[in-house]
């Protein structure tokens, strides 16, 4: 392999580990919960080998780290570019007088039926396109309230209301 070819292989390996520890931070796992939960699959010392980027992961390898995680394979890689979405809070504060709207993502399960699963879909593809796994919380911006409106087939003022009746806004005092 050429000397340029092994930079580019070990600069890749390193971003490879980047979004592991990335994911993982997210999901507020040490290295050595990863080890315990997955009844020693994953070694801590070979995870953080991994994501130091001091070691390959193989592809089998990393479709079963995505599924520990819960996440799509391809949110383990690195983008070819830095193309994203960064999280935050858009001030909904005018047009819904509330200032961002948090969702307990720990509480979808409980949405039945073709709504739940609308919102699980759509929710979920908020996710990835954020790059956000903690899967507990999930703050929605104003285009995001709009399609949760759609959804849930109310109109845009009543989306928030809604949400909550359907016990999905994040209540500090009840989960902080």
């Amino acid at each position: 392999m050429l000397e340029d070819e092994s930079e580019e292989v070990s600069a890749y390996g390193r971003r490879v580990g980047e979004r592991l520890r990335s994911i993982r931070r997210q999901k507020r796992l040490s290295l050595q919960d990863v080890e315990a939960t997955s009844g020693q699959e994953f070694k801590a010392s070979v995870l953080g080998a991994y994501e130091r980027g001091e070691r390959a992961i193989s592809v089998p390898r990393l479709e079963r780290l995505a599924h520990f995680y819960n996440v799509p394979v391809d949110q383990l890689l690195p983008r070819a570019t830095t193309v994203g979405i960064t999280p935050g809070t858009v001030d909904l504060t005018e047009q819904t007088g509330r200032a961002g709207v948090t969702l307990d993502l720990t509480q979808l399960d409980a949405v039945s039926g073709a709504e739940g699963e609308m919102l699980g879909r759509y929710l979920g593809m908020i996710q990835v396109q954020r790059q956000d796994f903690n899967g507990r919380v999930l703050t929605v911006r104003q285009d995001d309230l709009r399609a949760l409106a759609c959804i849930l087939g109310v109109d845009f003022d009543r989306a928030i209301d809604r949400l909550t009746d359907l016990g999905l806004t994040y209540n500090i005092a009840r989960n902080g």
